[in-house]
């Protein structure tokens, strides 16, 4: 029997995800009631911060290793996990976030992903991100340790979350009437995104002194956070130049299988494997420390003072 396809248009409302186990055929919708079932435990333990032993689950839920394995890191795979020596726990800063709700039907979800293809990862993923990720834009794969700033932490998510006014102290210079958008992990550090006398800026979250919370609210600018989250990183001034890099070709496969400039454009690739790259930068800073990681294998092609700033930089590392 031909396996029935979800149009895309029926599987974005979160309230019909229940339906789907209804559409399955009669004989095989026991078994995914079963598994939905054994996710939405699963799920409830990560959301609670457990750290998951496969070998217990399969002896608490009487299943194989086999089946535990495949509901964490295939029906599961959307989850930002982690392993903690041999167990799995959720990602720090997605905990708590799922509501009872939100659990059942993530694992309704799941448990009918091998009966309808295009319920992929990417597809859970971006549902699960957009239910839980309304604070945060993480850029980068580590997180700076905020241990002792908890507090502020959580009340400057949810002063995001309710579109509040914030106040707080930065180098020695006090600001007011901030506009927080998003706090972004940008290379293991956390940058609170705001704006300020009309123009985007970006904080260090540790920097912040003195932050108080404004019982006034702002209305946010969908053209700002459109910028926010496009921006490779959190140089956020408007007047961009552009880079241009000739890549040399052992290490062209780098550059081509994923983006590791900012706005990185491949331009032309030469019969020798070389690239020509441009890439659009708001700030020296923002790709010298780039081009440094990748010499010798990448040249400035221009703008010309930049690549005078490198040889001086260069220059004077060798004296040292």
């Amino acid at each position: 029997m031909t396996q029935p396809v979800i149009p895309s248009c029926y599987y974005w409302p979160m309230s019909n995800a229940t339906e789907y186990v209804s559409m399955a055929p009669t004989h095989r919708s026991s078994s995914h009631d079963k598994i939905a079932t054994r996710l939405a435990d699963i799920l409830i333990r990560l959301n609670n911060g457990e750290k998951l032993d496969p070998h217990s689950l399969a002896e608490h839920f009487g299943v194989t290793l086999r089946t535990i394995q495949r509901d964490l890191l295939e029906r599961l795979a959307f989850l930002p996990l982690t392993k903690d020596g041999h167990c799995f726990v959720l990602e720090p800063y997605y905990l708590g976030k799922l509501t009872t709700g939100d659990i059942h039907r993530f694992a309704a979800l799941s448990g009918v992903k091998d009966l309808f293809p295009d319920l992929d990862d990417p597809f859970l993923r971006e549902l699960f991100d957009s239910r839980i990720n309304q604070a945060y834009l993480v850029k980068g794969h580590q997180y700076e340790d905020l241990s002792d700033k908890t507090d502020e932490f959580r009340h400057l998510e949810q002063a995001i979350n309710q579109c509040r006014l914030i106040h707080f102290s930065y180098k020695d210079k006090t600001y007011t009437g901030i506009q927080p958008y998003k706090l972004v992990n940008h290379n293991g550090i956390w940058y609170l995104a705001t704006v300020h006398d009309r123009q985007l800026k970006a904080f260090c979250f540790s920097q912040l002194k003195a932050l108080q919370f404004d019982e006034h609210r702002f209305e946010p600018d969908a053209e700002t956070l459109a910028v926010i989250e496009q921006e490779d990183g959190i140089w956020y001034n408007q007047d961009k130049r552009e880079v241009v890099l000739k890549v040399d070709a052992g290490v062209a496969h780098y550059f081509k299988r994923r983006n590791l400039l900012p706005r990185q454009t491949i331009d032309k690739e030469l019969e020798d494997g070389s690239l020509i790259v441009s890439s659009l930068v708001a700030h020296d800073n923002q790709i010298l420390p780039l081009i440094k990681f990748w010499v010798p294998n990448v040249w400035i092609i221009s703008p010309d003072e930049l690549r005078q700033t490198l040889l001086q930089i260069l220059g004077e590392y060798v004296k040292q």
